[in-house]
């Protein structure tokens, strides 16, 4: 029997590759990144940075909620940005699926992501 718990949701873009969209392992959720592509046409949303991060926000919080939990049980945030010119209005996105206390984050430059996204976020989310 595994110890790993795959978490999945058609309210989320399908994995593109050997992974889940997220694993728990007890009390907690390891959420996979998430990148601004519609779950129901698999295209990239378009819109700018604003957009894409408020899409990737939502399809984090599908999986969130397919796993039994909410944004109030993240305990960790990661964001990855092709340009951190665009750090300030990820940051105003992010406030409006937050609230104090605020996870613990990490922001990285990244040179590329998958489909062209300007965005990914990851996070980790504590059920118990």
């Amino acid at each position: 029997m595994s110890i790993r718990n795959a978490i999945h949701t058609d309210r989320a873009p399908a994995a593109i590759g050997p992974y889940s969209q997220a694993v728990q392992v007890g009390g907690t959720v390891y959420l996979s990144g998430q990148t601004p592509l519609d779950p129901a046409t698999g295209e990239l949303v378009g819109g700018g940075i604003a957009a894409q991060a408020r899409r990737a926000f939502d399809n984090l919080r599908a999986v969130c909620e397919a796993a039994g939990g909410s944004f109030d049980r993240i305990v960790r945030v990661g964001i990855y940005l092709t340009d951190l010119a665009d750090f300030a209005a990820v940051n105003d996105v992010m406030r409006d699926y937050f609230s104090q206390p605020y996870p613990a984050r990490s922001t990285i430059g990244v040179r590329e992501l998958p489909r062209g996204a300007a965005v990914e976020i990851d996070a980790i989310m504590a059920l118990g």
